[in-house]
């Protein structure tokens, strides 16, 4: 191993925790809709009447969609989503109609060359570009919902936003560097390091994997451990990162079941200088600027989620309404005229979430963090179904590729094609399993700031007893809030029962009943389990998936009131409501009764089994393919790391 070589940290269980403890925002300075919602109180006022865009904003939005969509026509007449899936390769004149569109620059303040877009529109937009191609749309969101402009908008100087905001609003494309070979979701044995050379820069060895944007960006934001010194405290920073800076190095270009034109790779740092004046924010802040930014940024996976579903409905419709089984067409039966509905209820709400959530983003009166990585789950997970749903009711079309379709005379659906590009969802900027352990964390923040010492093992008893008292007042206010509510009362929500609407108000209070069983159930939960709380992630996870349908809910019933207000599609809207609030509760009591009978201790067994090899004869009968290499990459340098191989598009 290379002495310059960075050392992978060995951290325990518990100082890992700490690392994503002491990075997470731990204050909450403003309302927070679904933070409520765990907490057993419907707090509909701080979602109804339905936020509203400024009127310019909704000007300087549709002004850009228009162009936009004109773009996308134009892409889809030219076959450019065939040329990106067939060349795995996002062409390099798209990229520069993209720029001198101002697509660069969509979040970007126009004082620094950009449009200036709100939350709202910006998530239009991808959803509208992502309908065409969805590693267009990742390429646009991996730019500027987590690359270089978010985090300087938030912690940048002055300087570096005059600096680098021109730059990424109309040429630079930007890319965000956190993941590591052997580093997923535990930033805690982070093994990049960016070593103090001198007072004013800073020394890069290491490598990044799964780095979108990576193979072709100008502008990189890097995570980096700083090691603690007498005059550094240390800790992960993020830089900003010339792309062409000597000795980094773009090793391998990723190829994937989805998403074909993603440039997405593996870079290296051998030596890199790093001047200090590119540091974002102080030593030790990295991850706090990282999850911050992702407190919007998530909102971009979902909007293009969004778009799918949109797309997974015309489609349905299309193909049902002519494709004719046993005289009648397929939509007439009922086994998939029920896949229809659910894919038309779901984008409905789906959409409600993201415009909720997003326009509460624009106007910053609420703490969203939970509303969006609710967001970024259940969309990630819904379009997912919807695609599925899609390719079963086309078929054996639906399995075809659009290629092959189009080459036997047939309308060439890449139906296949939206279900491997969507599977990444589950998995981008935190899988579906680590974003329900994140929402669970600020869910029983409450519970957790109020039991302190009191479930900390290593406290001792004068401090636990005093955490106990503090408990026992705080449970004695709260715990009676929780036996009875609004949604006993049939007469609450009116607006949502209006004369020849379908009777929303009834999902409302479901709601209210729910969030107060939900918040019982975890209280339940914290007094049974206690400090070991947060190894029930089985659990938890039934939590988290029962708080996002009601905050989902929620803003269905919300949008559908707001629609009918506005004279536009309201019948219809409380219709679809309707039918999502009513599949939704179906599943909602579902995850209700797995909370406390499932198999959770038995499929613990089962996996102690496997590892352990009880069960290495079921495994007979078959072989391996992939052969015997390692599993992990070897991350030590080789001859090409001190040279750069980077090649921008320009």
């Amino acid at each position: 191993m290379s002495a310059t070589q960075p050392v992978q940290p060995k951290v325990t269980e518990r100082e890992a925790r700490q690392v994503a403890e002491a990075a997470r925002e731990h204050d909450w300075r403003k309302p927070s809709f679904a933070k409520e919602l765990f907490l057993g109180r419907l707090r509909l006022d701080l979602i109804h009447p339905h936020p509203l865009p400024a009127d310019e904003d909704v000007r300087r939005g549709e002004a850009f969609l228009a162009r936009l969509r004109a773009f996308c026509d134009s892409a889809l007449a030219d076959g450019l989503p065939g040329r990106i899936e067939r060349e795995a390769k996002i062409p390099d004149e798209t990229v520069r109609a993209l720029k001198d569109l101002g697509a660069l620059g969509m979040k970007i303040d126009p004082k620094y060359g950009g449009l200036g877009l709100t939350q709202v529109y910006y998530n239009k937009a991808l959803a509208l570009v992502g309908s065409v191609s969805p590693a267009i749309g990742a390429l646009l969101s991996a730019h500027q919902s987590i690359g270089v402009p978010q985090p300087l908008k938030i912690f940048g100087t002055q300087e570096q936003k005059d600096t680098y905001l021109p730059r990424c609003a109309t040429t630079a494309i930007s890319a965000f560097l956190l993941t590591e070979p052997d580093v997923g979701s535990d930033p805690a044995r982070l093994a990049t390091t960016a070593v103090p050379d001198g007072e004013d820069a800073y020394l890069l060895d290491g490598v990044k994997l799964w780095t979108t944007n990576g193979v072709v960006a100008d502008l990189l934001v890097v995570m980096a451990r700083v090691p603690k010194s007498e005059n550094h405290r240390g800790g992960i920073t993020a830089f900003v990162v010339e792309a062409d800076s000597p000795g980094i190095t773009v090793e391998h270009r990723n190829a994937f079941m989805g998403l074909r034109g993603l440039e997405n790779g593996v870079t290296r740092f051998h030596q890199v200088r790093v001047p200090a004046a590119q540091r974002i924010g102080a030593e030790g802040s990295g991850l706090k600027i990282a999850l911050t930014t992702l407190n919007t940024g998530r909102l971009s996976l979902p909007a293009m989620c969004v778009g799918a579903g949109k797309w997974c409905l015309k489609i349905a419709r299309e193909w049902s309404g002519v494709r004719e089984q046993w005289g009648r067409p397929v939509a007439r039966h009922e086994a998939v005229g029920a896949k229809i509905s659910f894919i038309a209820a779901t984008t409905f709400a789906l959409e409600a979430v993201v415009d909720l959530a997003s326009q509460m983003a624009d106007e910053d009166r609420n703490d969203i963090r939970i509303e969006a990585a609710l967001a970024k789950l259940y969309g990630s997970e819904m379009a997912w179904l919807m695609a599925d749903e899609l390719v079963q009711i086309r078929g054996g079309r639906g399995f075809e590729t659009a290629e092959s379709l189009a080459a036997r005379g047939e309308r060439a659906v890449p139906a296949e094609q939206m279900l491997r590009d969507l599977r990444i969802n589950r998995i981008f900027e935190g899988s579906t399993e680590i974003m329900h352990l994140l929402i669970a964390r600020e869910a029983v923040d409450a519970h957790l700031s109020v039991a302190g010492d009191l479930i900390d093992p290593q406290k001792a008893l004068g401090d636990k007893a005093k955490a106990g008292a503090r408990a026992a007042a705080f449970y004695a206010r709260w715990l009676p809030q929780l036996a009875t509510g609004a949604g006993q009362l049939p007469g609450t929500f009116r607006a949502f029962h209006p004369d020849g609407h379908p009777d929303l108000s009834t999902h409302l209070r479901h709601v209210e009943r729910s969030a107060r069983k939900l918040a019982r159930s975890t209280f339940y939960a914290m007094s049974r389990w206690q400090g070991r709380m947060e190894t029930k992630q089985g659990f938890l996870g039934r939590i988290v998936d029962i708080g996002a349908a009601l905050f989902a809910m929620s803003a269905a019933c919300v949008r559908a009131e707001h629609l009918r207000a506005t004279g536009e599609h309201g019948r219809e809207a409380y219709q679809l409501a309707d039918a999502f609030c009513r599949q939704s509760r179906i599943r909602v009591e579902e995850l209700f009764g797995r909370l406390w009978n499932n198999t959770d201790e038995l499929d613990r067994k089962v996996v102690e089994g496997v590892l352990g090899g009880t069960y290495a004869w079921l495994e007979e009968g078959v072989l391996d393919a992939s052969g015997d290499g390692p599993w992990i990459a070897d991350a030590t340098p080789g001859p090409a790391a001190r040279e750069n191989v980077h090649r921008p598009i320009r």
